[in-house]
Parts: structure tokens; sequence; C-alpha cells
């Protein structure tokens, strides 16, 4: 199963036990075909939002009990079914899809937060569901992973979310510290870039920290996939932190090396 477009996914999951890989594809599939819908291609923004809607209306099919229509979804029910998965996520993640349809700057961090919330943590939560953990603390350590991990993304993608006349680095801060878009949009790095950058990768690595307990605490293939996770969130940011105008030549990635240090280090 690729797990190479929808960023929020995890970056690990042919650790997966057999049982668990068909409702982790069938909630891949939703997750990546929404994305798909609010980013790819270009329809106009009301033919976008009028298909996430009608995802929703799939959904209200499945919580009344009725045959979804969307191939996307029939997989996607049983495994609500066969593993009593709630609703709220899934429409958690259509509210942020269409956000971005809707939604190009955010004011403050916040708002930036009240996002990952709904684009981000759902994915942990249906994970932990899947392994039948219901811990509130566990849900609020992978909440700081998931979270964190969108933030990493941002950072990877300022550029690139740029051409899609997207910003999702916090207006206020960057006001603050008299980084304009006009940088973004020419790629430049210089005056209080790299300040700003190092502000952003500083917070982000502490709400990864906040969360990493997580990856001991779980046993098993899960934590062993959640430690893998942790480790390539560090390795970007440090990438990041390395060259904060990488994301303008060369957008921070994992290599084989990268990812061959993570598998180690996660092991022990």
């Amino acid at each position: 199963m690729p797990v190479d477009h929808y960023e929020n996914f995890p970056v690990a999951s042919w650790l997966l036990p057999k049982r668990l890989r068909r409702p982790v594809e069938a909630i891949y599939r939703f997750a990546r075909s929404a994305d798909d819908i609010a980013d790819e291609g270009s329809a106009p923004a009301a033919e976008r939002l009028g298909q996430l809607a009608a995802y929703h209306a799939e959904l209200n099919r499945i919580e009344r009990g009725e045959t979804p229509t969307d191939p996307v979804f029939q997989p996607l029910a049983v495994a609500i079914r066969d593993y009593a998965i709630p609703l709220a996520p899934f429409r958690d993640l259509l509210s942020a899809f269409a956000q971005d349809v809707e939604k190009t700057r955010y004011v403050h961090f916040g708002e930036v937060m009240d996002y990952c919330r709904r684009s981000a943590n759902p994915i942990g939560r249906l994970m932990l569901h899947l392994y039948g953990d219901h811990d509130p603390r566990h849900i609020a350590y992978s909440d700081a992973i998931c979270s964190s991990l969108q933030l990493i993304n941002f950072l990877q993608d300022i550029a690139v979310d740029y051409q899609k006349d997207r910003v999702y680095l916090p207006q206020d801060e960057l006001a603050a510290l008299h980084v304009s878009e006009k940088q973004i949009a020419e790629g430049d790095a210089r005056g209080m870039w790299h300040v700003m950058m190092n502000k952003q990768i500083e917070r982000t690595r502490k709400l990864l920290q906040a969360g990493a307990p997580l990856g001991r605490q779980l046993k098993g293939r899960i934590g062993l996939e959640l430690r893998i996770t942790i480790l390539g969130g560090e390795t970007i940011l440090r990438k990041l932190h390395a060259d904060p105008g990488c994301v303008f030549t060369a957008r921070p990635v994992l290599s084989k090396k990268d990812w061959i240090g993570m598998f180690g280090r996660a092991l022990f």
C-alpha cells in the first residue's frame, strides 16, 4: 500500500499487523481521495466543496446503516462496522480539507493548530482506536505527534504551498519579524527569514518531543512504527535548522541513509 501522497498517514505502515491492513487501507483511501478533491486538478472551489459535501453524505449513510454508493466508502463502511470506529475523525478530516479550499492565510498560531486538530490528529486517533487503545494520555501524546508532523510538512512545503496560494505560517509572526510574502514568492531567505524559521522549528520540535513518550509506551509493531515516525520528524527538523532556506532550493526529505539510521535507533 503506497503512502507517499497523503502526508499525514503513518510513514511506516508496512509494519502493520496483517489483521489491520484492510481497515487502514480503507481509511487511507478515504483520506487520500478527499485530500485530492481539495488539492488536485483545476476544478473551481464550488465544485470541490460539492464533492466534499457528497463525502459527508456517504458518512451519513454509513451512520444510518445504509450501503454507501461511492466505491471509496464501501470498504470503509466494513471497517467502521467491524471495528466500531467513530465517525467524528472522518468528519474532522473533511472539515479540514474543505477549509483548504476556502482559507489560504492564518492570522495566528492558534488558527494553525485548530487546522492541525482536524487535518492531522484524527489519523493518530483512528490508529489508536484500531489497536484498541483508548487511554486519554496516549490520545494526548498522539495529538501532539500528529500536529507536529503537520507543522513539519508545512515547513517543508512553504514554497510548494505558496504556488497554491496558501501560506500556513502565522501572519502575525511574519509581520513581527518583517518577513513578507514577497520573500516566499522570490525564494528570498535573507533578512529575518532564518530567525522566523528557527522559531517555527523550535516550537514544532517541542511539540514533537511532548508526544514522543508514546513511542516507548506502546508495545510491539505500533510502538516501533511510531518511534520511526517520530525520528523521521526529528530528522526533517534538523535539516530545516541546518539550512532554513532549503525550502526554496531543495525540499528536505528522508534519504535511504536516514531510513536505515532511524530503523536502527527505533529498534533500540
